[in-house]
């Protein structure tokens, strides 16, 4: 054992006095930290994109489904209308339906009636980018929502 130490000191000793040793591994250091330092990086980037994408979705979907509530004639074929119109803003930006709620509210006990306001709100969970779906896991970037109102108007 001491012989082992002893060996290791001299090949410590002599490497510290000969330059030769570490030429060359400056490069070598940087490429490996750049790489270690840049992937979590584009990936918070990718992160951002998704949150940003998603946020997008959910105002034009919650905006949309408000319109068609309002401009259908009964409440079962507005909230039809308002689910389709949720459906295709959110595929328009990449994300599924399954990933999202609807909510409807109206202001007056008839939904429909002119001069009521008619409210959606849009909650869509966000996967992280890259990662797939795992049973029982939830492996969301966040959830991000959106409100919004129409008023049903008197003339139709």
């Amino acid at each position: 054992m001491r012989r082992l130490l002893r060996s290791l000191r001299k090949r410590l000793a002599a490497d510290g006095q000969d330059g030769a040793a570490e030429q060359g591994s400056a490069v070598l250091e940087f490429v490996f930290l750049a790489v270690l330092l840049m992937i979590p990086v584009v990936y918070l980037v990718l992160t951002l994109g998704q949150l940003q994408g998603g946020a997008y979705a959910v105002v034009g979907a919650a905006d949309q489904a408000a319109k068609v509530f309002a401009a259908e004639a009964d409440p079962a074929r507005g909230r039809a209308a308002a689910e389709v119109a949720v459906a295709l803003a959110l595929r328009d930006h990449g994300f599924s339906l399954d990933d999202a709620r609807l909510d409807i509210a109206c202001s007056a006990a008839g939904c429909l009636a002119p001069g009521s306001t008619v409210t959606a709100t849009v909650t869509l969970r966000v996967p992280l980018p890259g990662v797939p779906s795992l049973p029982g896991a939830s492996l969301d970037a966040a959830t991000v929502d959106s409100v919004a109102s129409q008023v049903v108007g008197r003339f139709r």
